[in-house]
């Protein structure tokens, strides 16, 4: 390495001409050139504004710009190492309390991926692995994604060198902090409230991944053709001479159902003119007198329903079809997670008072959190040296296991110092809940009640997604139409 302006240069050669029985252990060329490079990605990740360049026997296998510093740039940098869809589906992250700041980029719900390769976690610019920042991250999207789908995020820590350890590791990839608990609500925090910002927002990729299910047909078509006198110059339109087949002057299947079509006027109440109006409609309120072209919304109006389960939607500038059980289903999930916010949960008193066994040390940890774990509708208190007493338990988890609720939860105190096995089980029992109360696959909706789920997903946040980070609509803009029938 050599200081200045023009960078570093770093060659290897012969690393173990002196050391040969180190030679043995290594893995295979291929294995020990991705964990160069992915090394090399991690440093550019962390230094946007410096230029890399890595040369593997000869041949160049990565070449990165330096890239303005900030935000922007980083997020350029980003896109060059995870691709342009990480960019189109990423939330910046901004957060900061007591001294520590979070920054960074993580992905929409709906574009996770099937490992965690796609985190990367930086405290200070080093690159690390740590059990509870990984936890944390989970627990940020512990509403939106089932247990075998991964976020996709690059964050970085920035906090006073004081107050975080990195000498745990012999390679320095964990880090121990000084106040876990408040670096882990930081995170946890921040990466909500950007989910929250995002509204229904759902990643482009499922848009692309519907372009791509579909395949136009440029055949001859098998069936009875019509048969014009005389051909016009006018085109289709122009042929006014020409007899209609028997068979098509039957209203085609499907076509003269209620269900499968929307009106463009319908006698029900004006449309609302804003989507926080959305509950009128579902609620009997009377919104606003002046009436708002439905196809200015973001979800747009109600054309119709096939299938009984997905509603076709028009927007101005496309067409949005939505999963009206999925959609519902959110809605629901996100009302009930407002109400336990709002008051006490409902708690249900054991018949007799359950004794759960624990080490010492975690038996006073949960007597410890009692205050906290009653707001979530556990009343436990301690009962002796080494076992808490359980007197009560949430309504919600119905006949549960409570030796095995207390001591995941002693678990999760240990390891994270929340009580995250409470909170992830009652997430889980809302979303049972939501899902045997939600609009069914089959049911028929009228005009009104389509247009009202239309509005109700507009504004509630998160309704882009289901409680297992599926998308509940897609959009196709209309230059993705076009593009299908070959008009761009």
């Amino acid at each position: 390495p050599f200081p200045g302006p023009h960078g570093a240069r770093v060659e290897v050669r012969d690393l173990f001409y002196a050391t040969p029985a180190r030679l043995k252990f290594m893995k295979s060329e291929r294995s020990e050139a991705m964990a160069i490079s992915e090394e090399i990605k991690r440093q550019a990740m962390a230094h946007e504004a410096v230029a890399f360049t890595l040369s593997l026997d000869g041949k160049v296998a990565l070449r990165l710009p330096a890239e303005h510093p900030g935000d922007e740039g980083r997020l350029k940098r980003l896109s060059a190492l995870l691709g342009r869809d990480f960019e189109a589906n990423a939330l910046l992250i901004d957060q900061a309390r007591d001294g520590v700041r979070l920054s960074g980029y993580a992905g929409l719900p709906t574009y996770s991926r099937g490992n965690a390769a796609h985190q990367y976690l930086f405290v200070n610019g080093r690159p690390v692995k740590d059990r509870l920042l990984q936890g944390a991250l989970r627990g940020a999207y512990a509403d939106f994604l089932a247990r075998d789908r991964h976020p996709a995020a690059v964050l970085f820590l920035d906090i006073d060198p004081l107050y975080v350890d990195v000498n745990v590791h012999p390679a320095k990839a964990e880090v121990r902090f000084r106040d876990p608990a408040l670096v882990r609500g930081l995170i946890v925090g921040a990466l909500r409230h950007a989910l929250h910002a995002a509204g229904h927002r759902a990643s482009t990729t499922v848009a692309a991944d519907a372009m791509a299910g579909f395949q136009p047909h440029t055949g001859v078509s098998t069936g009875p053709a019509y048969s014009p006198s005389s051909p016009s110059a006018q085109g289709f339109s122009g042929w006014t001479s020409w007899t209609q087949p028997a068979a098509a002057a039957q209203v085609l299947p499907g076509l003269n159902e209620r269900s499968a079509r929307v009106e463009p006027r319908w006698d029900g109440p004006s449309w609302p003119s804003h989507p926080a109006q959305a509950n009128d409609l579902a609620t009997g309120h009377s919104p606003l007198a002046t009436p708002l072209d439905p196809l200015d919304y973001p979800l747009g109006a109600a054309r119709g329903q096939l299938h009984a389960n997905y509603i076709v939607a028009q927007t101005r500038d496309g067409l949005v079809i939505v999963d009206q059980h999925a959609a519902h289903e959110r809605l629901v999930y996100e009302r009930m997670k407002a109400q336990m916010a709002e008051g006490s949960v409902t708690r249900q008193a054991l018949l007799t008072p359950e004794v759960v066994d624990l080490d010492p040390a975690e038996a006073e940890r949960v007597a410890s959190r009692a205050e906290e774990l009653a707001e979530m509708g556990l009343i436990v208190e301690a009962f002796g040296a080494g076992a808490v007493l359980v007197r009560e338990t949430p309504a919600m988890l119905g006949d549960t296991d409570v030796q095995g609720l207390i001591r995941d939860i002693a678990d999760d105190l240990a390891e994270h110092g929340a009580a995250l096995s409470l909170k992830e089980r009652m997430a889980e029992v809302c979303g049972t809940m939501a899902c045997h109360g939600s609009v069914r696959s089959g049911r028929i909706l009228s005009a009104p009640e389509m247009n009202a789920l239309l509005r109700q997903m507009e504004a509630t946040p998160h309704s882009g997604q289901c409680n297992h980070g599926r998308p509940t609509y897609v959009e196709l803009k209309l230059h993705d139409l076009e593009k299908l029938f070959g008009r761009r």
